[in-house]
């Protein structure tokens, strides 16, 4: 379970978080909804560790550890992955490297986790040429959506933050996508925080 207690952010002299409180537990979904600029993206952020969105106020517990002490990779060692809004695209480094290290990160094989990626292309309707490619560099908007949503599928982590997951996807793609990331909830206790404009991915 993680656990958000009285979580505030100031920017200078401007709020954007105010004793933001909620909880999200194995196999839950919690949702996020509405309008730009009402500090949604900036949560996820801070629940991550991004550098600039230390928080001003309360606290932040991953199974009742301080994720706030935590450095960004250890808050991802710890069980916690962020889907972002934008996609990075980072030329040089390929989708199956970064997986498979991450996965040795987590004491599993570079076989498991190559045969599941397979499996999760296949399942989100991903190219499997797309793993033998840089990160994210020349995908389609959907196609960086699905990406993100296998890294998540493989990594297994205990809760994902879905920052706008929706964005940029088509009717078809967000079906899939949605639907895989209901299934992990069911397969695995996968613990939701999903960020939204629209009802459309519920």
């Amino acid at each position: 379970m993680i656990e958000l207690r009285n979580v505030s952010k100031w920017f200078g002299d401007f709020q954007v978080l105010n004793d933001c409180s909620t909880e999200v537990a194995k196999g839950e979904v919690v949702v996020v909804c509405g309008p730009s600029g009402s500090g949604k993206s900036t949560l996820a952020h801070i629940i991550m560790g991004r550098p600039g969105y230390e928080v001003t106020g309360g606290t932040i517990l991953l199974d009742g550890v301080d994720v706030l002490a935590l450095e960004p990779w250890e808050r991802a060692q710890a069980g916690l992955y962020l889907a972002l809004q934008y996609p990075v695209e980072v030329s040089g480094v390929f989708v199956q490297d970064v997986l498979v290290e991450a996965g040795a990160a987590a004491g599993r094989s570079a076989d498991e986790i190559i045969e599941a990626m397979g499996s999760e292309a296949d399942r989100i309707g991903f190219g499997r040429e797309f793993l033998d490619r840089s990160l994210n560099l020349d995908l389609s908007g959907g196609e960086k959506k699905r990406n993100e949503t296998l890294q998540l599928a493989v990594l297994r982590p205990k809760i994902a933050i879905l920052d706008e997951l929706d964005s940029g996807l088509d009717i078809d793609a967000l079906r899939e996508v949605s639907r895989r990331i209901e299934q992990l909830t069911n397969e695995v206790g996968l613990g939701v925080l999903a960020i939204t404009h629209y009802s459309r991915l519920l």
